[in-house]
């Protein structure tokens, strides 16, 4: 679809959050087509994670998107999806590829939304792929149990902070979730929440540094537990590690079941998102050092810095294979 100025930042820029939910609506799509393409019980695929996505060039208002997706592997009880994102300036016929992500889903029962049902399998050209799809599995397995189990901290307001400390920045964004949010089962869509919580990351990103943004990358987005129409969602986020030229951000989703629901706010959702700063010509431009303040600023600080040098270091080894071959 043609990018118009509703889905772009005042300097023209797409929003990070409006190409991701492009890219999880096509993964809903193939995902929920393939798990329900044999007989058995209707079923909804709901997203359960989101890998790494970088995003290798800015999409501009006017330009068309192009989204398409593909299924790479399936477990029992899970479904792969690549997506690629294609931008397309329909004045001059130029294309560029914009995002390449990849999407985990499971396919929840129409008649029970607790129910996870069972994945048709897929055929595999090389016996190499399905081996190495069961790998991407476990390894994203692991990592959301892991990354659930340090799900503890909450935001606490600042008064008065100085600038350039986390408190400084830090936002928070209240959401009632209605029924235009939500899939059939009624429960949110993964791009809702994502979208969500790219807005929440660009004003902590601007606040902090006062220059236009753009989303550079999302780390690992995992969605623990899923989102119920009626609840109230808190989408928070806050600086954790700041490089010469880049920006990390962790935001996390919590809810609150505000309609015939006993129970107490929960962890949803978690991420970290990379922001950029540019200048008015769109050229990168320094970023201002992070100041932390205490342990727990420095501990998260310490290790954005890890996340950032062992992104630094793939990226240099990726590019070395490239120019081998």
């Amino acid at each position: 679809r043609i990018m118009r100025p509703d889905d772009a930042n005042i300097a023209g820029n797409v929003h990070g959050g409006t190409i991701l939910k492009m890219i999880e609506e096509a993964g809903a799509i193939i995902s929920t087509r393939h798990c329900n393409s044999q007989a058995g019980e209707a079923c909804v695929a709901a997203l359960a994670r989101v890998e790494r996505t970088d995003f290798l060039s800015p999409m501009c208002i006017g330009e068309v998107a192009n989204v398409s997706a593909e299924i790479t592997y399936t477990s029992r009880h899970s479904v792969e999806v690549q997506v690629n994102v294609m931008s397309e300036n329909i004045l001059t016929g130029a294309k560029r590829v914009t995002n390449k992500a990849t999407l985990w889903y499971v396919p929840l029962s129409l008649k029970n939304v607790n129910k996870v049902l069972e994945v048709p399998p897929i055929q595999y050209v090389r016996k190499e792929q399905e081996d190495e799809g069961k790998k991407r599995y476990e390894e994203q397995k692991l990592d959301r149990l892991e990354t659930k189990q340090r799900n503890g901290d909450v935001i606490l307001p600042v008064i008065n902070p100085e600038p350039h400390t986390v408190g400084y920045s830090q936002s928070s964004l209240i959401h009632l979730v209605g029924p235009s949010d939500c899939t059939l089962l009624g429960f949110v869509h993964g791009g809702v929440t994502m979208k969500l919580m790219d807005e929440v990351a660009g004003i902590v990103a601007a606040r902090h540094c006062k220059t236009n943004i753009v989303t550079a990358s999302v780390d690992a987005i995992n969605f623990h537990e899923k989102i119920k129409k009626g609840c109230v969602i808190t989408v928070s986020g806050r600086m954790t590690f700041t490089s010469n030229k880049s920006m990390e951000i962790e935001v996390f989703v919590d809810a609150d079941p505000f309609v015939d629901e006993p129970r107490e706010r929960y962890r949803a959702v978690s991420a970290f998102f990379t922001y950029v700063s540019l200048s008015k010509e769109g050229k990168p431009v320094p970023v201002p050092q992070l100041l932390t303040e205490t342990e727990d600023e420095k501990r998260r600080f310490e290790e954005g810095k890890g996340r950032y040098l062992q992104t630094k270091a793939k990226r240099q080894a990726q590019m070395q294979q490239a120019a081998q071959q």
